[in-house]
């Protein structure tokens, strides 16, 4: 049987220190009138945003914001920036900041375009219109969304993160300025890059994995371990700084194709009813999740301990991936990124609930190297509980 394959990834790419100040000619490229930067408080307060609006402005560029984004922002931001959107009558987004900001800035162009219920756009392929054109500008290295076709949204009701997946989602032009990442508190460094590396991870075990993908996971999973370390000890090192943005770049890009797994979809319940920042739950729920997949594709498992600098030179299959992950929870305790369950006033008695909201995320649960039973999802939670 013959298997089709097929790669996307945002068509424009921008990097390196100082590559924000290009993003003048991108707004001509595209000879936008108006435009709306999506953002969210704490990237005003780091003073990234008056970065953007100088060099904008210096240029003659007219332009308003929309800032009330929040961690894991839920379906009613991404209504209510779209209405200031449309009220602005803007014709072009850019979103500047961490994944929630993009992820908002991402679905708000839809949105605009789209005369549609947020919720009738949750799933696959479900976006019947392209969206205003968009920039993005991410200021962590974690999500990966700048090159990515998917929007995470929280449905308060529900308790979960629910996705939206479409090719129109990638952005236009993604600018990746190390500069923009340098003050990123060493927490948020930590965790978004766990993050990214989690992608990279997922993407290379994912059902869907290609030779394309495995590519780019497997060099993101290198960089990423050679320079998160760095990075969340010394804020101000751009070139690690560069290599981390990288780094999320190709996560991000090999997940888009190949899609995440069990790791996400374990964060999700946690993340949506007990507010575990995304990286940080991702983090947490990594280590058993890959000892629970490990047995389903040992060979990829110790390309993946090789990657992280495990010497696999005469260790047998299962020997080398349990290297690996001994060597994932090493780098996770020396950038102090959490690792247990109960921190967060999640306790034994939530766990039924949180697993069935884990078997609820059938996206993701498809990719996964091996099948998951709710008494698995169970048995995975209370071990880092």
């Amino acid at each position: 049987m013959k298997t089709i394959h097929m790669f996307q990834t945002t068509p424009r790419i921008i990097m390196g220190p100082g590559a924000v100040a290009g993003i003048v000619d991108e707004v001509r490229r595209f000879a936008a009138q108006k435009v709306l930067i999506v953002t969210d408080p704490g990237i005003v307060k780091a003073g990234i945003i008056d970065k953007v609006e100088s060099i904008l402005s210096k240029a003659g560029v007219v332009f308003s914001r929309f800032q009330d984004i929040e961690p894991d922002p839920r379906l009613e931001i991404a209504e209510a920036a779209a209405q200031f959107a449309r009220h602005e009558g803007v014709d072009l987004i850019i979103g500047v900041g961490g994944g929630s900001s993009i992820d908002i800035a991402k679905i708000t162009a839809i949105l605009v375009t789209n005369d549609q219920k947020l919720s009738s756009l949750v799933g696959i392929d479900l976006i019947p219109l392209p969206g205003l054109k968009t920039i993005i500008i991410p200021t962590t290295a974690g999500t990966g969304s700048e090159v990515t076709p998917i929007v995470i949204l929280s449905d308060e009701d529900e308790q979960l993160k629910k996705g939206v997946v479409s090719p129109y989602l990638f952005p236009n032009t993604a600018i990746l300025d190390p500069e923009l990442t340098a003050g990123m508190p060493p927490a948020v460094t930590a965790a978004t890059g766990m993050d990214a590396l989690i992608h990279a991870i997922e993407a290379y075990t994912s059902k869907n994995a290609w030779p394309m993908t495995d590519m780019l996971a497997l060099e993101a999973i290198k960089k990423i371990h050679k320079n998160l370390r760095a990075a969340c000890t010394n804020g101000s090192d751009l070139a690690a700084r560069a290599a981390m943005l990288e780094g999320s770049m190709l996560a991000g890009m090999a997940f888009a194709n190949a899609g995440v797994t069990a790791v996400h979809a374990f964060a999700y319940p946690i993340g949506a009813t007990f507010h575990i920042p995304h990286g940080v739950a991702n983090s947490i729920m990594l280590i058993p999740v890959m000892e629970f997949n490990m047995s389903a594709n040992l060979e990829k498992f110790a390309d993946i301990a090789a990657c992280l600098g495990v010497d696999t030179k005469g260790l047998g299959l299962q020997e080398a991936c349990l290297k690996g992950i001994a060597a994932v929870r090493s780098l996770a305790e020396d950038v102090n990124v959490p690792s247990r369950l109960l921190p967060f006033g999640i306790e034994k008695a939530d766990i039924p609930a949180l697993a069935e909201g884990v078997l609820k995320v059938t996206r993701l649960l498809a990719n996964n190297p091996r099948d998951l039973s709710k008494q698995d999802a169970e048995r995975i939670y209370l071990s880092v509980l």
